[in-house]
């Protein structure tokens, strides 16, 4: 081959090797790439093969899986005056990689900030109990406040959840007296209904013998039965219970 042929084809295959790289882009599955044109929005473009136009066109990489972002620790005061620390995790995805381009500089910062700020919000209206005991609940409301406020943006908030609730050393000793006071309340309440129900047997117990007096001798012999055993040294002298039903005849005088 002659050398000026060589000298003519050396420049178009470097030149082709450069250009050639910025003008094909593969994008995978989970990706889409925003095509700018001479600063005008085309569109989104991908999966697969995109072929773009050397220095006039300009392409933007999304990424449509779930994103994970951490809430940094917040100093929260409840509506009952209560400080707690908390943080959270939140959950989204881009569903309109165009308006995630155009609509904001930088999603994922802007995502972060406001589900800060509403974290603020939403907890320093919830009291400390509800806090603590219906995090379901506000997990699904914040979530529907960010998503709400992220929804311009082509950004799908699928799920807040409420990390981490610190409380202060002396509010967890306030409330474990709470917890441990309500036990023993408790307790006193069903030592309450055992007495009572012990008492209301016996009153019934009472009845029956007072219509059976047998029944009362016999429940005395058993006793005694119960009480002496082989090792007792304690003699008991069994009475006949007719000597006292003189005494038992409901506070009248003794019949001779």
């Amino acid at each position: 081959m002659p050398i000026p042929l060589i000298s003519c084809v050396v420049p178009f295959i470097i030149l082709g090797v450069i250009i050639l790289p910025q003008m094909i882009r593969i994008l995978r599955e989970y990706e889409r790439g925003v095509i700018f044109r001479l600063g005008k929005l085309l569109g989104a473009k991908g999966p697969g093969l995109i072929f773009l136009i050397p220095i006039v066109d300009r392409m933007v990489r999304m990424d449509l899986r779930v994103v994970t972002i951490s809430v940094e620790k917040q100093e929260v005061m409840t509506r009952d005056n209560v400080p707690v620390t908390v943080d959270a995790v939140v959950y989204f995805r881009v569903v309109d990689p165009q308006a995630a381009v155009v609509k904001v500089e930088n999603f994922l910062k802007a995502t972060s900030l406001m589900s800060q700020t509403t974290l603020r919000s939403v907890l320093g209206q919830a009291p400390l109990d509800d806090l603590l005991s219906q995090r379901e609940s506000i997990n699904l409301k914040l979530q529907e406040i960010i998503d709400r406020q992220t929804e311009p943006w082509g950004v799908k908030v699928t799920a807040v959840e409420v990390k981490d609730v610190a409380l202060p050393d002396t509010m967890k000793r306030a409330m474990a007296k709470q917890a441990e006071a309500e036990r023993e309340r408790r307790a006193k309440i069903v030592n309450a209904e055992g007495e009572f129900q012990a008492a209301e047997k016996m009153v019934q117990a009472a009845a029956m013998m007072s219509k059976e007096p047998i029944a009362l001798q016999l429940r005395f012999l058993q006793t005694m039965r119960e009480i002496a055993s082989e090792h007792n040294t304690t003699t008991f002298l069994p009475v006949p219970i007719d000597l006292f039903s003189p005494f038992m005849n409901k506070g009248g005088p003794p019949k001779p």
